[in-house]
């Protein structure tokens, strides 16, 4: 039986490794198919892919893409869409100058509490990727504001610090649409911490394909409850270890241990493969 690892990060957005060391880190770790899933960009996959190619490992095109909901952000996974799909691709490009408005408004926030923080600064954390809270965290640490990512988003960038900052991302109803209409499927990232079960319930009415029940953040009886709602619905379960990288998340030393089995991934692959037959036709 393969393993695979369907949430991953790279330096694209807030991981710690570039994509060719990631995939050097899953052939390490045995890993039979990995997915870079970066928040809102697919920079890291294509720049994975030639890397993926000589390891053997299958690359599983994916994203991380975050969503308006009732004035809250949600998360969710994309996979196996059309990577050069215009209208996703579009969506991406605003996605981008949403995260980048965003940034400029949470350092003006910082800066009106006093703190010596600048959009550059953070820009120059993010490097290529882009720009999100953890870079904005990783200033404040290096100027001693904090002494860890988790003090930063207590004291200063938690979602209640900055509810007051619009966001311009695209809704959930967006965002499930191009994706199918780029052939991918869709899951609910890592539900467990974020909602209760009617949110859940209202979230899935959207047409989310799937559940993430295999995330770090999922005891082993969430796990299960979220496994027996996603077959009792017939949606799709998928997982993975939230990889960021050394000292980027405390979910890291579950990456090669938090995995998918083949039968859903497959699973995945048959919706996507029909959502593309049914398009052609």
């Amino acid at each position: 039986m393969g393993k695979s690892d369907l949430h991953t990060h790279t330096k694209e957005s807030d991981g710690a490794l570039s994509a060719e060391q990631l995939i050097e880190r899953a052939k390490k770790k045995g890993l039979k198919a990995i997915s870079i899933t970066d928040h809102d960009t697919i920079n890291g996959y294509k720049k994975a892919r030639p890397a993926a190619n000589e390891a053997g490992i299958e690359l599983i095109p994916g994203i991380e893409i975050t969503a308006l909901w009732n004035k809250r952000e949600v998360h969710i996974l994309a996979y196996l869409f059309d990577t050069e799909n215009p209208k996703l691709l579009a969506l991406l490009k605003r996605q981008r100058l949403a995260r980048i408005k965003r940034m400029r408004d949470i350092v003006e926030v910082l800066r009106g509490q006093g703190l010596d923080i600048s959009l550059d600064e953070v820009r120059a954390e993010s490097g290529t990727g882009s720009p999100g809270r953890p870079h904005a965290a990783s200033v404040l640490i290096s100027k001693g504001y904090v002494a860890s990512v988790a003090e930063a988003f207590i004291r200063y960038l938690s979602s209640e610090k900055l509810k007051g900052i619009r966001t311009d991302y695209a809704t959930v109803e967006e965002v499930v649409k191009i994706v199918k209409e780029a052939h991918g499927v869709l899951s609910l990232a890592h539900p467990g911490p974020l909602y209760s079960q009617k949110e859940i319930n209202t979230l899935l009415e959207f047409g989310i394909d799937g559940i993430e029940c295999i995330h770090p953040s999922h005891n082993f009886n969430l796990q299960r409850s979220f496994t027996k709602m996603a077959e009792s619905r017939h949606l799709l379960i998928t997982g993975g270890s939230d990889f960021h990288g050394k000292r980027k998340s405390e979910y890291d030393p579950y990456f090669g241990i938090v995995t998918l089995g083949d039968k859903h991934l497959a699973s995945m692959k048959r919706l996507a493969q029909r959502r593309k037959t049914e398009q052609k036709s």
